[in-house]
């Protein structure tokens, strides 16, 4: 891909594509952002959101890279950062989170874990991003923000990192009916029971070629040199 397209770039992490976990998601959302192919289920009437970034937990939030900066230098400093990070499987569970469902890490130990493991990714990736600028951050403080979450996008340009950080795998569009929510968690909490703990093996480099288009898997980044398991 040519840098001068200028697209927007975010590491993720995504399950291997080997695994049932891959499969499973990207069934569910209706679309696999590695190649491109999208499926007919059900589940894409409460997908549309989620289906565009495709199935992901944010580490790193979608960025645009700074002046001088090639996608070469994002993914010779992600694959760094990665090849630092030891491999682990995380129980997980289906959970709301506001109007949306999500997975979510099972057990409050393997959450803090995770927000470490986002700090060192976003510390690593830092200096290649451009700030957003200062009308723009702005812009973006909206009602219900706290005061922390405020801080942290003036300083970050985005409000969900650091302490604030949580990892989570969209399931869902924004819902208004709780039982439709509640179908979706009990759904997913009988999927994780066949599906087994989640691998977290390695991360992953997104693009959005242009702006609004559907993200597309672009390298994948395994963790101490881990290769894809089932």
């Amino acid at each position: 891909m040519s840098a001068a397209v200028h697209p927007r770039v975010a590491l993720y992490y995504a399950p291997p594509a080997a695994s049932a976990w891959w499969r499973e998601g990207c069934g569910w959302l209706g679309r696999d952002p590695e190649n491109g192919r999208e499926s007919a289920t059900p589940a894409h009437a409460v997908t549309h959101a989620p289906r565009r970034y495709g199935w992901h937990a944010t580490l790193v939030a979608p960025f645009h890279m700074a002046p001088g900066v090639e996608l070469s230098d994002v993914l010779a400093c992600a694959r760094a950062w990665a090849g630092s990070v030891s491999r682990f499987d995380m129980p997980v569970k289906a959970d709301v989170l506001g109007r949306f469902v999500a997975l979510r890490p099972a057990a409050s130990s393997d959450d803090a874990a995770l927000r470490e493991l986002a700090a060192g990714a976003l510390n690593a990736l830092c200096a290649l991003r451009t700030m957003p600028s200062r009308e723009s951050i702005e812009r973006r403080i909206v009602d219900g923000m706290s005061a922390r979450q405020i801080e942290l996008l003036r300083a970050w340009g985005y409000p969900y990192v650091l302490d604030e950080y949580r990892f989570h795998m969209t399931l869902s569009d924004s819902l208004d009916d709780a039982n439709a929510r509640a179908s979706i968690v009990s759904d997913w909490n009988a999927r994780i029971d066949a599906l087994g703990p989640l691998p977290v093996h390695g991360a992953a480099l997104f693009i959005e070629p242009e702006p609004g288009a559907p993200f597309t898997l672009w390298q994948r980044l395994p963790f101490n040199n881990a290769q894809d398991v089932a």
